[in-house]
């Protein structure tokens, strides 16, 4: 195994910066006013490191995987998320009742890990590590690519953490329950551009 610190540093500044836009940023925002971010952290971090594993051991085989099925399930996903954030309950006396309901691990957990799991398929990122580990070695692209997601993320559920803190969780939830079927929404026209 050898470690190339150019190969680590280049892998995360690009990674890093080419996540920042994206729409599992947003939805790693929105489950962080949500959910407990700790626990949403380590859902997707889990499935970036998966991610990560897949595009440098399988690099250019990730495109034989029908982009439209992936778009579609990951559409699904989010517009799933949107209806949860925005049934709502009922008045302000119940939002402490709410928050306590979606705090388990494993439930937190499995829905951040399924949330970029499936949408990671395909994406830029992924694309760019195969690319990058094809060219610069598996193992510093690996790590570098790796600590751009998870660093990504965990800025996104900071952000959440503060946004919640200052404005009601109703008005959190409505917001990120549109964020959520914004992001359907553009996930489904992805398929037919």
């Amino acid at each position: 195994m050898h470690l190339d610190p150019l190969a680590i540093i280049t892998a995360f500044g690009l990674i890093f910066l080419a996540e920042l836009p994206d729409k599992t940023m947003f939805a790693s925002l929105a489950m962080g006013t949500r959910m407990r971010p700790l626990y949403v952290w380590f859902g997707t971090s889990s499935a970036f490191i998966v991610h990560v594993a897949i595009a440098v051991g399988a690099g250019g085989l990730l495109g034989l995987l029908p982009d439209w099925i992936v778009k579609v399930v990951s559409a699904s996903l989010f517009a799933f998320g949107a209806f949860m954030l925005l049934r709502g309950g009922g008045g302000d006396d119940d939002e402490d009742e709410e928050i306590k309901t979606v705090t388990g691990f494993w439930p937190v957990y499995t829905t951040a890990f399924m949330a970029v799991f499936i949408s990671e398929w395909g994406d830029l990122t992924q694309i760019t590590t195969a690319n990058l580990a094809a060219s610069n070695g598996a193992w510093s692209t690996a790590i570098g690519s790796a600590v751009a997601l998870m660093s990504v993320s965990a800025l996104a559920l900071l952000a959440g953490r503060f946004i919640a803190k200052r404005v009601p969780l109703k008005t959190v939830q409505r917001i990120g329950g549109l964020c959520m079927l914004g992001l359907a929404i553009w996930t489904v026209t992805e398929i037919f551009v």
